[in-house]
């Protein structure tokens, strides 16, 4: 009898063979041909399926799948067709022009679309475009992470913690513990719901209800008791950062102010209605009545209870020798609304972006200062008192007048880019090293203003009026894209 098969006798006296390392039964005896035989369709079948498998991981875990039910941008337009090089890379076909590009053309800006100016974008939008740009830099091969379903808090602390935050970016293949399904979507799915649902949850302390009729979450004060909390607001940042990455729900949503702390937007006192409306509207009322013929004796100081112990705190320094009048009374209802904001939680929000920007980095809107990129321009053909200059800088005229979004456009528009240097204007560079902002005359009064990115020049023509000006120029850069040469 040859190696590892045996041979037994059943109830009824028949005999049959048992190959132990198939753990398979045959009637038939084995010979050195028979064994020969089924070893060499054994390894084929092997081989063939450890291909199949391979082909459907690499499909799977591919960074862009290009089968339609993974594409989140829906259908192609018409006469468009997706296709994959050889390296992996994706582009389109343009049938009707025959032409091919990079660019998906489900991204680009809908010309001449309702609804307002060109760099508004719906929220469709804005999300068809993220999950298109998260697929596009996704990583190859996934990251396996194994967690009890009893401990799924400490567990997955430990192996998202652990990986690099680059890592986190891979196809995620989650275990729960003594299961046996495969994760092909669904687990991580559960995981984020069941983990979010664990660590957002009130009884730990680390997050708090904003009030007694709002559900949404904002950060502890009293979170600091944990002494590991910095770490835990670092790994809930990071999580909470793969959750949107990788296209998964969490079980709680946070505030709106909370947000608009992660995009680095300003936060205002109409803001504080929605997460303490008693305390805004005693802000409203200081703002709108005159609290000196009210007789309120008021410092730059407030008091805060914490886990029952009430401390003061300046709002300024020597707040306390600081008396609030009607002149100084928007300085103080602006600090108050900044320390009831960020009143005890600095360090956990910033530990709680680091972890978030390690794995999905963040950089906000950053705001333009006019004063600096005016201090930094040059001219050509027009002086700095030329009338046109002044509409274009002066206080209530052209620049000041449009919104940080707007003044974006336009740095844009002219520099190529919507980010500033460290060092802000004076930084700026061109195409043969450092190269200030110019405004050039040229053309004429029925021209659009151009721009030259390589060089940091808008070419701005001589406008009759102020009227005028703002016109050509809100649309050349709301309503113009392209390059061309001269």
């Amino acid at each position: 009898m040859y190696f590892s098969w045996e041979r037994r006798t059943d109830q009824r006296g028949r005999t049959y063979y048992v190959d132990h390392n198939t753990r398979t039964t045959t009637w038939q005896r084995p010979t050195a041909e028979t064994v020969r035989n089924y070893e060499n369709w054994q390894m084929q079948t092997r081989a063939l399926i450890n291909s199949e498998r391979q082909n459907f991981q690499q499909r799977f875990l591919l960074p862009m799948a290009c089968s339609p039910e993974a594409d989140q941008l829906g259908a192609l337009p018409s006469g468009w067709e997706k296709r994959v090089e050889g390296n992996g890379r994706v582009y389109f076909v343009n049938h009707n022009t025959r032409a091919t590009q990079w660019e998906d053309p489900r991204t680009q800006v809908m010309k001449g679309a309702a609804g307002g100016p060109a760099y508004e974008r719906s929220f469709r939008w804005k999300v068809g475009q993220f999950r298109h740009l998260c697929q596009s830099n996704s990583l190859p091969s996934h990251v396996k992470i194994t967690v009890n379903r009893t401990n799924i808090f400490e567990d997955s602390f430990q192996q998202v913690m652990r990986y690099a935050p680059h890592d986190l970016r891979r196809r995620l293949y989650i275990i729960f513990k003594g299961e046996e399904g495969l994760d092909y979507g669904g687990v991580a799915r559960e995981w984020f719901f069941l983990l979010s649902h664990e660590v957002l949850n009130p009884m730990y302390c680390l997050f708090e209800y904003a009030n007694k009729s709002n559900y949404s979450l904002q950060i502890n004060p009293a979170s600091y008791v944990n002494p590991d909390h910095l770490q835990y607001f670092r790994f809930i940042g990071r999580l909470i950062a793969m959750a949107l990455y990788h296209g998964k729900f969490i079980d709680r949503g946070f505030t709106l102010p909370f947000y608009k702390r992660m995009l680095n937007k300003k936060q205002t006192m109409k803001d504080l209605e929605s997460i303490d409306p008693e305390f805004y509207n005693s802000l409203v009322w200081i703002k709108d009545n005159n609290i000196e013929e009210c007789g309120l004796d008021m410092e730059f100081t407030v008091d805060m209870e914490l886990l029952g112990k009430i401390s003061s705190h300046d709002l300024k320094p020597n707040g306390s020798e600081i008396k609030v009048t009607e002149e100084n009374k928007e300085e103080y209802l602006s600090l108050m609304t900044q320390w009831r904001f960020n009143r005890g939680i600095e360090e956990q929000t910033k530990a709680f972006l680091d972890g978030f920007n390690e794995v999905l980095m963040l950089c906000g809107m950053q705001e333009i200062d006019l004063d600096d990129w005016q201090a930094n321009a040059v001219y050509r053909h027009y002086t700095r008192n030329s009338k046109q200059v002044t509409w274009f800088w002066q206080v209530r005229f052209a620049l000041r007048s449009f919104d940080n979004e707007k003044r974006i456009r336009l740095l844009q528009f002219v520099t190529g880019t919507c980010r500033l240097p460290v060092g802000g204007f004076a930084e700026l560079m061109g195409s043969n090293g450092p190269q200030k902002f110019c405004i050039e005359k040229v053309g004429k009064e029925t021209w659009l203003p151009r721009s030259h990115t390589c060089f940091n020049r808008l070419d701005l023509p001589p406008y009759k009026s102020f009227e005028q000006l703002v016109e050509k120029l809100t649309f050349a850069i709301e309503e113009t894209e392209g390059f061309a040469q001269e």
